[in-house]
């Protein structure tokens, strides 16, 4: 019998890296990132693992190329058991005063945009079985994040309202916290922070995992 089918997007590092191989002894990870090398890198330890995966090295603003990624899952596969978006683009910290035009369009772009686009989209991959996860940021209203928290807000506000929505019908919407992590995007907004505070990558991975009753 086939693996079930988890889609990762934003899998080439940080959480969704650790994601995709905390879900490959029991999953097939079709996983979604620009960074082709990265990508790699994640299938040669899934593999290592005993895993399989099948790598799409798109742009998730690219409307037409997420809507042949999801015909091409469809046409393979029918369905998939699992979808985890952690793509998020995390603008530069600043005040509100000093807001950048291009940080914040490329934001809107990222997290708010291509979400509203993706969501149609691989919905009917998902059917009533299936379950989508995201993640909230509970630091979003902390000082100078305003362009981060903004879109991230609004990305989380879209989440619910859907979670709402397919409460009597499915498919199940999961939004979790994680702990704070050290990826490159916390060591980038908080650099002089003492990492060996933080919960490592991998043991949150498995942690959140766990929590989706799979």
């Amino acid at each position: 019998m086939s693996k079930p089918v988890a889609l990762i997007t934003g899998a080439s590092r940080g959480l969704g890296a650790a994601l995709a191989q905390a879900l490959s002894p029991t999953h097939h990870i079709i996983a979604v990132s620009r960074t082709v090398g990265a990508l790699e890198a994640l299938d040669d330890q899934i593999k290592k693992n005993g895993g399989s995966s099948t790598l799409a090295p798109i742009d998730l603003t690219d409307e037409n190329a997420v809507a042949q990624l999801c015909r091409s899952i469809f046409e393979r596969w029918g369905k998939i058991k699992l979808w985890a978006h952690t793509a998020i683009h995390a603008a530069p910290l600043g005040p509100v005063i000093t807001i950048d035009s291009k940080d914040w369009e490329k934001s809107i772009t990222n997290n708010v945009t291509a979400l509203t686009r993706l969501i149609p989209m691989v919905s009917p991959l998902l059917m009533e079985e299936g379950k989508a996860i995201f993640f909230e940021d509970k630091t979003i209203l902390r000082k100078f994040s305003s362009i981060y928290g903004a879109t991230k807000a609004a990305q989380i506000h879209i989440v619910k309202t859907w979670q709402n929505e397919c409460k009597s019908t499915g498919p199940q919407i999961y939004v979790l916290q994680p702990k704070p992590m050290p990826t490159a995007t916390r060591t980038r907004f908080y650099p002089g922070e003492n990492q060996k505070e933080l919960q490592s990558v991998k043991n949150e991975a498995k942690r959140l995992v766990s929590l989706l009753e799979l």
